[in-house]
């Protein structure tokens, strides 16, 4: 399965979180409004921006599969990152707002104790929630996809939100009217919270971070390759769900070019076979000893 296969693959995923946040975000909304459960609405707008990042993922995706061109040699990889980064401010404003509207609210005074059922239905969503992620997570690693993945961890925050509003409402029961704003309080908060992790991530690929633990990870495996000397410069950069390498290293000068090509084409293959990385550029030069007694002089 190559690389365009694989984000086709992750599609599914996409396509299935948005029907179950369709399906939830209008059942926790219309449930919480009835009930009288302030957690339970700031859950059901939690999942209505989920629907809007499903939908910004599954258009990356579908950009991300156009081959390259005359404008874009590399791929279109990077739509994935951009429509994440665009996910991450509607995400943040509806997560404010949620915060706003529930401050006010606690200020008024006006609190009412929440039906009972609203928690079930609360119980309910994360329950789905919870089967959502587990499936996105097993497609996510069988195929590699690291935009599945982040969609994957918005579903394990949804299930765990919605099993926040439960608690609230449950405690609101026992005599605490205020437990169920505050869990929405929590529910904007986690909202804001998981759109600043997907705009700090997208911005760091954008701007060609990378990090660095990973990066010496990489140059291990590259420094182990039989025939490599010395490793003079490695970059690396993330291109959508893909890693794009740079490095140069140093071999013995004796080494034929075509001895040296191979010591490329054994980089290349090291990297792909341990690390899922197929685009990396190798640039060879010959290894050169210090000469004796070149050291400083005192």
């Amino acid at each position: 399965m190559n690389q365009y296969e694989e984000i086709k693959q992750g599609e599914k995923g996409a396509l299935i979180s948005i029907g179950a946040y369709i399906g939830l975000s209008a059942i926790k909304l219309g449930a919480g409004y009835w009930f009288a459960s302030g957690a339970l609405v700031a859950d059901g707008f939690n999942n209505l921006t989920d629907i809007i990042a499903s939908v910004a993922v599954l258009i990356g995706l579908r950009i991300s599969q156009k081959p390259p061109d005359k404008d874009h040699p590399y791929g279109h990889f990077r739509a994935e990152t951009i429509a994440a980064l665009i996910a991450s401010f509607i995400m943040a404003t509806v997560g404010l707002q949620v915060i706003i509207n529930t401050v006010r609210s606690l200020f008024s005074g006006e609190q009412t104790v929440p039906s009972l059922t609203s928690a079930w239905v609360a119980l309910f969503a994360a329950a789905c929630m919870g089967a959502v992620y587990l499936y996105n997570r097993r497609l996510a690693n069988r195929i590699n996809n690291q935009a599945l993945h982040a969609a994957a961890k918005d579903n394990l925050s949804d299930t765990l939100v919605s099993i926040g509003a439960a608690i609230g409402i449950i405690g609101a029961q026992f005599g605490l009217p205020w437990l169920d704003p505050v869990a929405a309080l929590a529910v904007g908060a986690i909202i804001c919270k998981t759109a600043w992790d997907i705009f700090y991530s997208s911005t760091h690929a954008l701007t060609d971070g990378f990090d660095a633990n990973e990066l010496m990870t990489l140059r291990s495996t590259i420094e182990g390759t039989k025939g490599v000397k010395s490793i003079k410069d490695i970059k690396a950069r993330v291109h959508g769900s893909n890693v794009l390498i740079d490095v140069i290293v140093q071999v013995d000068p004796g080494l034929t070019l075509i001895e040296s090509h191979r010591i490329s084409d054994e980089i290349e293959q090291r990297m792909e076979g341990k690390h899922n990385i197929m685009s990396v550029h190798v640039h060879v030069e010959p290894h050169e000893e210090p000469y004796p007694g070149s050291g400083s002089l005192h």
